[in-house]
């Protein structure tokens, strides 16, 4: 009781420790609870916010430590949107994302210069400058899209780079306007802004991708890559401010660049996500409903007028600019919906920028009182529009998205056949491997459906059984954690057998695998390229297998290179390692170059217009495969080399393939390399299952057939006389 006594419970509270597990405790009920009754969990902490903060029950007083987590959770917002977004998408809707931000920068800024002229009676300045806060909006729903899996779709990249747009030319016009103020705006003023902002642009978007490409290759540590990460995030939202922008937009580009080297599927990616939906946005969303001053409600009409003004232009124009933007580009009602949603919450760029019009004084009153480009009544109704946006905002994102997510569902939905026959299999032999073989197997693992992956170590006979077993203990538990921490299920397999390459093919045949992942053995020549048990492999196995050599990580590859043998779209399996290979280059963001006969290339091409993936590719014409070695000069350190090979007496297989252990063992040592043998009918007597019979019975089929040979000579020479 003595030590309970000597706490300070005086309001708002002063113990850290008593504070932070309040904010964790509201974290952690306010959206369960506020789930019970269908409202959306953004909104349940932004009014937790409302309760605790200032103007509620002040708990909480919004000191630095809030401002500090609530400005790391907006950027990491926008950092999140950068790095989730479809890059492919992106680009291809360039045009789109142009147009709507355009919309939704000048709708609301002509019409909420009007209403705050003509309505509200304020000058030409504070007229303006109030609606270049319309203009803004700030991705708080954001989360929301992205727990329902839909971040991809078109209209949240149109709304995404609409931001930027708009959120650019609003604060471009507060820079213009205090500058006024000060009567420092003058051509050298729009000069240095213009210099800096170019200097910033070619710091992350040339400088940055080789930091963080050599940082990735040298070090595979999780937590040094996530410091990493967050220190480049911070880095960039630093630049911005020193270039006189907004640190969102450092935020939203560092994400851009990150994006091609974060997979969507890596423990790296999932580690951002947990991370910043478990802590720093819902910091942010809190500090936001601190903000709100219910008491506005009771200070007269005059602050009610101006938050009716504010609140009924702000939302109208934003939904006239992503209705018009679905009319012009033949949208759907639920992606226009979407457009609407994302963009009608208000919070940090409105606050950014009414601050700043509240802080700048144009003269004094006769009383002394200080004359300001935007008054209390104008901050107030500010307050409530961003808990009235937020919360339309909220609720129109959710429904938004529930529908296309049941869209996009039905649209990507995959034959029950495949869904019941696509299993992987990773073997497992090198400790050293095991992370980049486990990644490109859960690469290849399909999103829509639910694949198995199975990860294999297999301990022959005449090895050593006590040593290996343990060994195969700490490969199989380290190939499980990993795919863990990207929440994806491993299966672990340990197989005793008289052979590796036996162990591997009985179980192959007994869980039905369908694609076969195998590390490259490292004693690799040109004698011995692919080795004796991956070739016993490809003799006695007809479906996809993937021989992979990896030199680096897969998300530090900038292009994928594909070497395919003629007639390659003829055999069974075409179809399939086709799909596998956009979905890796999808994932990874890497454009595909194909280099194949005019006719592959051809059907290539109309199998990928037919489908809806984004991928970049590139066709070139190969077909004399004794010049091979003229890939040894196409090829760079950051490609990743596909070649599509056969296995003997099928449609693809050409002698040139037997050169290929001489030209990769000698001219390709430090290239990353996959050799992929495509699923392919097994022609008459499977020979690689009959080199593995017993020796005896070898030898005794052997002296039968001699006999029997001897007597069709004595008989042949019978009739001969």
């Amino acid at each position: 009781m003595i030590l309970l006594s000597s706490l300070d419970f005086s309001l708002p509270l002063q113990n850290p420790v008593i504070i932070f597990s309040l904010v964790l405790f509201i974290i952690l009920f306010a959206p369960i609870l506020l789930n019970k009754i269908k409202v959306p969990h953004i909104i349940g902490l932004i009014v937790a916010g409302v309760i605790v903060g200032p103007y509620g029950l002040n708990l909480l007083k919004r000191d630095s430590s809030i401002v500090l987590f609530g400005t790391v959770g907006l950027l990491y917002i926008m950092f999140l949107a950068g790095l989730e977004i479809d890059l492919a998408e992106f680009k291809k809707n360039r045009k789109r994302i142009l147009v709507f931000g355009l919309f939704t920068f000048v709708f609301p800024l002509v019409f909420g210069s009007l209403a705050s002229y003509y309505l509200l009676g304020y000058g030409f300045l504070s007229s303006l400058l109030l609606a270049s806060m319309f203009s803004t909006h700030t991705l708080v729903s954001y989360p929301i899209a992205s727990k329902y899996g839909v971040i991809r779709n078109r209209a949240v990249s149109m709304t995404v780079g609409g931001t930027m747009i708009t959120d650019i030319l609003a604060l471009l016009i507060l820079a213009g306007i205090a500058g006024m103020t000060k009567e420092s705006v003058s051509p050298a003023f729009w000069l240095q802004l213009g210099g800096a902002t170019i200097v910033f642009v070619t710091i992350v978007f040339a400088v940055f991708p080789i930091i963080i490409r050599w940082f990735f290759k040298h070090f595979e540590d999780s937590v040094s890559q996530y410091i990493f990460v967050l220190a480049m995030v911070f880095l960039a939202s630093f630049l911005a401010e020193a270039a006189g922008i907004e640190a969102i937009i450092g935020a939203f580009f560092s994400g851009l660049v990150l994006n091609k080297f974060v997979p969507h599927t890596s423990p790296l990616m999932n580690r951002i996500e947990f991370v910043g939906n478990a802590l720093f946005i819902p910091f942010f969303l809190i500090s936001v409903g601190m903000l709100v001053d219910v008491t506005v409600l009771v200070k007269g009409w005059g602050a009610l007028k101006v938050a009716g003004v504010i609140i009924t232009v702000a939302v109208a124009t934003k939904y006239l600019a992503a209705w018009l933007t679905q009319k012009i580009f033949k949208l759907s009602a639920t992606e226009g919906t979407m457009i609407f949603g994302l963009s009608a919450s208000h919070a940090a760029a409105t606050l950014a920028i009414i601050l700043v019009g509240y802080n700048i004084i144009t003269g004094e009153t006769a009383a002394g009182e200080p004359i300001r480009l935007l008054n209390e009544d104008v901050l107030n109704g500010t307050i409530l529009l961003i808990l009235v946006s937020c919360g339309v905002s909220s609720f129109v994102v959710e429904g938004a998205s529930k529908k296309l997510a049941l869209e996009q569902e039905a649209q990507e939905a995959t034959p029950l056949e495949e869904q019941t026959n696509e299993k992987i299999l990773v073997t497992l032999a090198y400790p050293d491997m095991v992370t980049q073989l486990v990644d490109f197997g859960m690469m290849l693992k399909s999103k829509k459906t639910h694949t198995s992956v199975y990860g294999l170590n297999v301990i022959a006979d005449e090895q050593v059984v006590d040593t290996n077993a343990g060994t195969s203990k700490k490969i199989l538990e380290k190939a499980i954690s990993h795919a863990a921490a990207s929440e994806n299920s491993l299966i672990p397999v340990t197989r005793y057998d008289s052979s590796i390459s036996n162990g591997i093919v009985y179980t192959i045949k007994e869980h039905g695998v369908s694609d076969i992942v195998i590390g490259m053995h490292k004693q690799a020549d040109q004698h011995t390229f692919l080795g004796t048990k991956a070739e016993n492999i490809i003799k006695r196995i007809h479906e996809t297998i993937y021989i992979y050599k990896p030199t680096q990580p897969l998300n530090t590859f900038k292009r994928v290179v594909v070497a395919i043998p003629p007639k390659a779209e003829t055999e069974p399996g075409f179809l399939h390692w086709l799909k596998k290979l956009m979905a890796i280059a999808k994932e990874a963001t890497m454009p595909l170059n194909f280099y194949a006969t005019a006719e592959t290339n051809e059907a290539i091409g109309k199998i990928t217009e037919r489908t809806s993936a984004t991928v970049k590719i590139q066709f070139t014409e190969f077909s004399n495969w004794d010049d091979f070695l003229i890939f040894s000069r196409e090829l760079k350190v950051n490609d990743l080399f596909i070649i599509i090979s056969s296995r003997k007496g099928h449609n693809s297989y050409i002698p040139q393939l037997n050169k290929l252990p001489y030209y990769l063992s000698n001219y390709f040592l430090k290239q990353s390399l996959i050799v992929l043998y495509p699923k392919q009918l097994e022609l008459g007597i499977n020979m690689g299952n009959i080199e593995q019979a017993d020796s005896h019975l070898i030898e005794s089929l052997s002296e039968q057939l001699g006999v029997i040979g001897k007597a069709g000579r004595y008989v042949r020479g019978l009739f001969k006389k």
